[in-house]
C-alpha cells in the first residue's frame, strides 16, 4: 500500500510470477499417460529399426553370402516400411531422426546377438544405455512453450 499526497492509501496491483520450470517438473517425472507415450514411442522406434535392419541385411545376404537376388524384393518393401514408420511420429522430423538413432543402436546389438550369434560386450551394453538415455532426453525433455 502506498500513500498519496493527501495521506490516502492506494493499493497497487500485485503481479504474480510464473513458476519456473526445473528438473522436478512433470516432464522429468512422467504421469501414467506420459509413461504410455514413452512406451509407444519406443515400440514404434523398435519396429522402425527392425524394418531398416532387415531392409539392409537382405541385400547383404545377396551380395556377401551368395543368396538369391530375389531377396532384394522384400528388402525394398522393408525399407519402404521403414520410411513410412518414421512419418508416424508427431514431433519434428529432425528430433525424430536424432532420437531414433539411439533405439537403432539398441536393436542393432540385439540383432547382432540373435541373428549373428555374437554376444554383446559390457561396453556394448553401457553404450546402449547411454543411447537410450539420449533418446529419452531428446524426445521427452522439457521444451519452451
Amino acid at each position: 500500500m502506498t500513500l498519496d499526497s493527501r495521506g490516502r492509501g492506494e493499493f497497487k496491483e500485485m503481479r504474480l510470477r510464473k513458476p519456473r520450470r526445473n528438473f522436478k517438473s512433470a516432464a522429468f517425472f512422467p504421469t501414467k499417460n506420459k509413461q504410455m507415450e514413452i512406451l509407444k514411442t519406443f515400440a514404434l522406434f523398435a519396429v522402425t529399426a527392425l524394418a531398416e535392419i532387415l531392409g539392409c541385411y537382405l541385400p547383404y545376404l545377396w551380395l556377401k553370402q551368395g543368396h538369391s537376388a530375389w531377396l532384394l524384393v522384400p528388402a525394398a518393401f522393408s525399407l519402404g516400411a521403414f520410411a513410412w514408420l518414421l512419418t508416424l511420429h508427431p514431433q519434428a522430423a529432425g528430433r525424430v531422426y536424432a532420437a531414433y538413432g539411439g533405439v537403432y543402436v539398441c536393436v542393432a546389438l540385439a540383432w547382432l546377438w540373435a541373428i549373428d550369434s555374437v554376444r554383446p560386450t559390457v561396453t556394448d551394453i553401457i553404450g546402449v544405455g547411454v543411447c537410450l538415455l539420449g533418446m529419452t532426453i531428446i524426445m521427452f525433455g522439457p521444451r519452451p512453450a
